[in-house]
């Protein structure tokens, strides 16, 4: 069997201080476990409005630099699931996202940046199932201890592959939405 030395990938571990931490995160649109509303639905094919919802947290762990928050639909008929938005480098002075940061004009914090979404756009994009069951969308807020050097274009999961190793602390609420 021939071991491949040069050029290998490293992938990085999660941090050792990962665990439990009193990080937590809330949304003033919906609560843990409840229902998307309207305004947060997407717009294409839905009769959503596309506005991504007021997103605040509070707890986090000493040593925090900044902040990555990610909206995950799992149960998409992709195969992956279907990344909603991408939000890196939210400083760590930051305590929330506005209703609408995520749209539109993109009123995010200074410094934070946005990758393009599994629909091909950066910032928000709300939920908009196929006819069926609900699906799950889970925000995931991640406290880092370095910002993320990531090139221009890149996608969520590279976003989710540098999380590993800079995650002190993380957090998910989620709200269902169905057709």
């Amino acid at each position: 069997m021939m071991r491949q030395t040069q050029g290998r990938l490293n992938v990085a571990q999660p941090a050792p201080t990962v665990g439990a931490s009193t990080l937590t995160l809330s949304s003033a649109q919906f609560r843990d476990g409840g229902t998307v509303p309207v305004e947060q639905v997407g717009s294409g094919g839905c009769t959503g409005m596309n506005v991504s919802p007021a997103l605040s947290w509070s707890g986090a762990p000493t040593g925090t630099v900044s902040y990555v928050l990610t909206t995950y639909d799992p149960d998409a008929p992709t195969g992956s699931g279907f990344w909603h938005w991408v939000v890196y480098n939210i400083p760590a002075s930051a305590s929330s996202l506005d209703k609408g940061a995520g749209s539109g004009t993109f009123n995010l914090p200074a410094g934070a940046m946005q990758v393009n979404n599994d629909g091909g756009s950066a910032g928000y994009t709300g939920p908009c199932p196929p006819p069926g069951p609900a699906h799950h969308y889970i925000f995931t807020l991640y406290a880092l201890n370095k910002t993320l050097d990531l090139p221009a274009g890149a996608s969520a999961a590279y976003v989710g592959f540098n999380l590993n190793g800079a995650t002190i602390a993380k957090t998910s609420i989620s709200a269902t939405y169905g057709r």
